[in-house]
């Protein structure tokens, strides 16, 4: 007997058009690879699709899929086919605008752990607090670890941040 959809059409259009890019985005921080990144997209969406959850906020909602999408991701790199192959060349940045393509770069050139940080604080706008709940780590660690990326990337910029 074939399994029941609960959601409609028009309710899983709406869910890839409001978290798509971010889930994109959130992927390609940890495999480097658009190709990849998109498949941990749709993977994330088959998983969403059959759990039907109900949140009361939108922001629990938006929670709940960063951290599908982080333990997918996570789960790519530690896949065996991972491993054994890699991509030919890599995708282009999945970035709009095109005077950000040096920052987005160097920030891709960052370990694993600072990358992720640096993108839900300054791309997604979350506090360190919410940021450690979603990675699951220490708040005082996530603090550490944005001041330690924002340094690493103050190195390896010219002329360091416009700002500071």
């Amino acid at each position: 007997m074939p399994s029941k959809t609960l959601f409609s059409r028009e309710d899983l259009a709406e869910l890839v058009h409001r978290y798509a890019d971010m889930m994109l985005r959130i992927a390609f921080t940890y495999v480097k690879n658009r190709a990849d990144a998109e498949d941990i997209c749709q993977e994330v969406f088959i998983k969403i699709a059959k759990q039907h959850k109900t949140f009361q906020h939108a922001e629990h909602e938006k929670a709940w899929i960063i951290r599908i999408t982080i333990n997918a991701s996570k789960d790519a790199l530690r896949s065996p086919w991972k491993k054994l192959f890699s991509p030919i060349n890599e995708a282009s940045l999945p970035i709009v605008q095109q005077e950000n393509n040096e920052v987005v770069a160097c920030v891709l050139e960052l370990p694993k752990k600072y990358r992720i940080v640096i993108y839900l604080f300054y791309f997604e706008g979350y506090s360190t607090a919410e940021i450690a709940g979603l990675l699951r780590r220490n708040e005082n660690t996530v603090r550490t670890q944005l001041h330690r990326a924002r340094e690493l990337l103050r190195k390896s910029m010219i002329g360091g941040f416009v700002n500071e």
